[in-house]
């Protein structure tokens, strides 16, 4: 049975001034990988800039740099050469600390295998990215329970993950994603290990919370994943080869 999206709340603030801003600004970008006595390009000069609150798919085959696009951009890697800039702050240059400042502070992950604790419930897994700033216990649940009602879970705050179906896990993850209030959502073939249908409900929160403000940017290789995003953004070896927009 299908699962009701809920109408999401903006749970983002961003200093929004007139015409629209540049979160992400890339230019030049390039990552190369060593394997034995070859050279893997696996970024060849990426330049790209992605606006507040919209929402792009990143799409190409393997091998084509999209997920080490979207690990130099969550500040998972860093580039050889190039610069980014995240926010206006040149993410290309800080040091491994500025860089975990970043992740904590500006952006949120969902990946495809969840990556949930089981042993603790729902809301102990939103919360667990708030233990570390300083809010007293009582707030960081009310957070918490208030991202899960976003996601539709309200009535599971007390379930672990494995008395929950995939796409409620899924629901979690993004749920903890956004509890910091990140500037992006990243998600990395976040319908990767769900049903078609299910993937489909997945698809319709992340419409939803890009409806409310939120920019996200998605890495997948399903072409009906990517239909659901504003912007399509395509690679092959290392470099940005079609990028198309269109409306809701």
């Amino acid at each position: 049975m299908a699962i009701a999206t809920p109408t999401l709340q903006r749970i983002i603030n961003p200093d929004s001034g007139p015409g629209p801003v540049g979160v992400i600004r890339t230019a030049g970008l390039r990552r190369t990988f060593r394997m034995g006595n070859s050279s893997i390009h696996a970024l060849n000069g990426v330049d790209l800039e992605i606006l507040r609150g919209e929402f792009c798919a990143v799409m190409g085959p393997s091998g084509s740099g999209k997920s080490t696009l979207m690990n130099v951009i969550g500040c998972l890697d860093t580039a050889d050469a190039g610069e980014y800039r995240l926010n206006g702050e040149l993410v290309s240059k800080l040091s491994q600390r500025g860089l975990a400042r970043i992740r904590n502070r500006d952006i949120g992950f969902v990946f495809q295998t969840f990556n949930l604790l089981n042993s603790a419930t729902a809301q102990q897994n939103v919360e667990m990215p708030l233990i570390y700033s300083g809010l007293k216990r009582r707030e960081r649940r009310q957070k918490a329970n208030a991202a899960l009602d976003q996601v539709g879970l309200a009535d599971r705050i007390w379930h672990k993950p494995g008395e929950l179906s995939g796409g409620q896990r899924q629901r979690v993850a993004i749920a903890r994603a956004l509890i910091n209030d990140p500037s992006i959502l990243l998600a990395d073939e976040p319908t990767g290990n769900l049903d078609s249908a299910t993937a489909a409900e997945i698809m319709q929160v992340f419409r939803s919370l890009h409806a409310a403000g939120n920019t996200i940017v998605l890495v997948t290789h399903d072409e009906a994943v990517a239909k659901h995003a504003q912007r399509v953004i395509k690679m092959m070896d290392g470099q940005i080869v079609s990028d198309s927009k269109r409306d809701f």
